[in-house]
């Protein structure tokens, strides 16, 4: 499991840690004391006693929610390994956004608090589990088990509750680590910053002048940097270069060799580089010989370079590596010891003139801590004092135990396992469409049984499917898939909501057969909805109101500028875009089944009569996600819908009958704007409704009557050879050749 860099993840709960209050986390608490370890872990103190650690879930376990971005909640935990408090800090997830109150989401994961851990860590006690949340089943989830899994990691590791790791290493020899100068290899820039090798700080103008804002100093904030706030204050690269692979990878083979051979024993180098408005290095080490900007801090001891440490670099070596304005290499002074096997900080001052000679200063780190791949252990010998006492019998003591990838199961396939039930039906469900697809000339030829199939299927897909199973799609859905392609890919985000994975997965092989149809007239539960009460108010004999052919061409790309719209927003800011995915009423009547603010059950309401008038208003004119599948809809390889020729010249019926208008006068079906429903099957094969069948009726019974006894002067009658949908027609009797569009 690849976990976050470790600089960023520093840098975020100290970010985080200054906006809660200790006693949040553990009731009395007055303070927090300095992070610590890798990944970090602040502990809480009450006076001078320790009453636990706070520390952020997403450094310690995968926290990313269907929004494809982390939700970062700060957890506290008492020494023992039972969960006191969380707090949710940070998210992306559109369903908390806009839609279910954020304290319901809390309310859920609540009852993780009082939990201890620790028959988790050592396999003793199944996981506990939440309730979940109607609508918000993967955020739920995801927010649950990353909290139980960082603890369970913060235990086996052995740093709270006197873990397996604890305990083994009580029993263990000690081990010493050191840098291992035989692995050496040749890396690219991208390679280095991925692995943690090089950590990074990149801070904008709005980032600082809202630290300085946040310190309280009134003067520093009355002069804010000029600039625009998303511009870069400075963007800094840290390396520990005596390390060969990173050496040998940022400064070449010959460079690397000449550090080496300079080197002291006990001494180390590091190579800074930085970007930006504000330069690390400063002017005091012109004027002064030393680097005031910049500090190596190492478990309370600390030191700043001088010039005689400092090498000026040009460029850095490593395929990739951007240009820099400024790069330095620094080797740590004698006096300063710095253990490359221990986490260690680089502490930048950033400093801002208040007055003539008065300024004001902030600092920001950069944690490090090399690798292990960079590191070798080497166990010790432990002697036992010939007085000692032997040491009482017991059971070996379990190995350390690190929760890998391999040894737990990801979340994705829970979640599967856990709507085993869920996913047989739909599965049912969509093979019912398939059949009914297919063998729809069967079907359509009996309008009555149709009509409740339909109707029965649409119920289905409304109170099951929707209100109860949640499978809604979304535009939303569109939008995150396109970002994760852009931004970075995993499957993993996709297939922890299995319905919409395996509806998306239908409608996608439809789009082929059908277009956009199968989802938009069949297994869109908003659809089913406006459908629905739509069928119930002709029952009721509400007037129906038909758009004018006119109108409707010019209403039709209305939900395709407002899909483009949320598309190309969503490439400035998904937040923003999902946001704006509001448009849909999907979310408000269906997730939420209309248990929401106001403004929002009633823009969904207001859609609900409009279509008691217009059936399907929303489907025809503002559905962006109609929109998105009608696109690629167009590839579809099949044609299904049967016409005639006489269909739009002269017969209008079938258009001026389809519910949502998708025939043109001139007789041929917009596949674009065609929801499948088949109503204009039914007519195609209906000889007392279509013109054409009504006519090929008629000569059959003309000829029929022809052809009784009373009518015949003998002899026997012309056998029926020739059959047209269905029914026999009389030899000679001429008909139409149907034609498909």
């Amino acid at each position: 499991m690849a976990w976050a860099d470790a600089a960023q993840a520093a840098s975020d709960l100290k970010t985080y840690l200054p906006k809660i209050a200790p006693a949040d986390f553990f009731p009395g608490a007055d303070r927090f004391g300095p992070p610590q370890g890798d990944p970090p872990i602040a502990p809480v103190y009450r006076g001078d006693q320790l009453q636990g650690f706070v520390y952020l879930n997403s450094d310690l376990a995968n926290a990313i929610g269907y929004s494809g971005k982390p939700i970062h909640i700060l957890v506290g935990i008492d020494p023992k390994g039972i969960v006191k408090s969380f707090k949710l800090v940070d998210h992306h997830e559109p369903i908390v956004l806009i839609g279910i109150p954020e304290p319901r989401i809390v309310g859920a994961v609540n009852s993780l608090i009082g939990k201890d851990m620790k028959p988790v860590a050592q396999g003793t006690q199944n996981p506990p589990q939440v309730n979940i949340v109607s609508g918000a089943t993967v955020t739920v989830l995801v927010m649950s088990d990353s909290i139980v899994r960082s603890a369970v990691r913060l235990i086996r590791t052995g740093r709270i509750g006197g873990g397996q790791a604890a305990m083994a290493t009580a029993a263990m020899p000690p081990v010493t680590k050191t840098i291992d100068l035989e692995h050496s290899e040749i890396k690219d820039w991208t390679s280095l910053v991925g692995d943690g090798s090089v950590r990074r700080l990149h801070l904008t103008i709005g980032d600082v002048n809202d630290a300085f804002a946040k310190a309280g100093n009134t003067a520093a904030a009355q002069n804010p940097e000029p600039g625009d706030a998303g511009d870069t204050f400075v963007d800094l690269y840290v390396a520990l270069v005596t390390a060969p692979t990173i050496g040998r990878s940022l400064l070449g083979d010959d460079g690397y060799q000449r550090l080496k051979d300079s080197l002291k024993p006990g001494q180390q180098a590091i190579v800074v580089a930085g970007n930006g408005a504000y330069s690390f290095k400063g002017s005091a080490y012109v004027r002064g010989g030393i680097f005031d900007r910049i500090e190596i801090l190492q478990e309370g001891n600390s030191t700043r370079f001088r010039d005689r440490n400092h090498t000026r670099l040009g460029d850095l070596h490593a395929a990739g590596a951007p240009e820099f304005k400024e790069i330095g290499l620094f080797v740590t002074p004698p006096e300063f010891t710095l253990d490359p096997t221990q986490p260690w900080q680089l502490q930048l001052l950033v400093q801002r003139a208040t007055g003539a000679r008065d300024k004001a200063f902030l600092t920001f780190d950069v944690d490090y801590t090399l690798p292990d791949q960079y590191l070798k252990r080497e166990q010790q010998a432990v002697t036992v004092a010939a007085n000692a006492p032997a040491p009482a019998a017991q059971a070996p003591a379990a190995a350390p135990q690190e929760p890998t990838a391999e040894g737990e199961e990801a979340l994705w396939m829970r979640m599967w396992r856990a709507q085993t039930v869920k996913i047989g039906i739909v599965a049912l469900a969509l093979a019912a469409l398939t059949a009914i697809f297919f063998f729809q000339n069967l079907l359509v030829r009996r309008p009555v049984l149709y009509t409740w199939v339909r109707r029965a299927y649409l119920l289905f897909v409304l109170v099951w499917l929707g209100w109860y199973a949640n499978a809604q799609l979304s535009v939303v859905n569109v939008v995150t898939f396109t970002n994760a392609l852009i931004t970075g890919f995993h499957w993993e985000f996709f297939l922890a909501a299995p319905l919409i994975f395996v509806l998306w997965g239908a409608i996608a092989a439809g789009l082929l057969f059908w277009g956009r149809g199968p989802f938009c007239g069949w297994l869109c539960p908003f659809g089913a909805l406006q459908e629905l009460t739509n069928t119930v108010a002709k029952w009721l004999k509400v007037p129906q109101i038909t758009v004018p052919w006119g109108l409707h061409e010019r209403l039709w790309p209305v939900k395709y500028i407002i899909f483009l719209g949320l598309f190309g927003l969503s490439l400035y800011s998904v937040d923003m875009a999902e946001r704006f995915a509001e448009v849909e009423p999907f979310k408000t009547a269906i997730i939420l089944k209309f248990s929401r603010t106001w403004p929002f059950v009633l823009y969904a309401v207001a859609l609900l009569v409009i279509g008691l008038f217009v059936e399907r208003f929303f489907c025809r004119y503002m559905c962006p996600l109609g929109a998105a599948l009608a696109i690629p809809g167009r590839m579809r390889t099949f044609e299904w819908l049967r016409r005639w020729q006489e269909c739009g010249s002269p017969c209008q019926r079938c258009a001026k009958e389809c519910p949502v208008q998708s025939i043109h006068p001139e007789g041929h079906i917009n596949v674009n704007e065609c929801i499948y429903c088949m109503h204009c099957q039914e007519l195609y094969y209906d000889d007392h409704r279509c013109p054409h069948m009504i006519q090929v009726r008629l000569k059959r019974e003309k000829f029929a009557a022809m052809s009784s006894p009373s009518m015949r002067s003998g002899g026997t009658g012309p056998k029926t050879v020739i059959t047209h949908a269905g029914k026999p027609i009389p030899a000679g009797v001429p008909t139409n050749p149907p034609s498909s569009s």
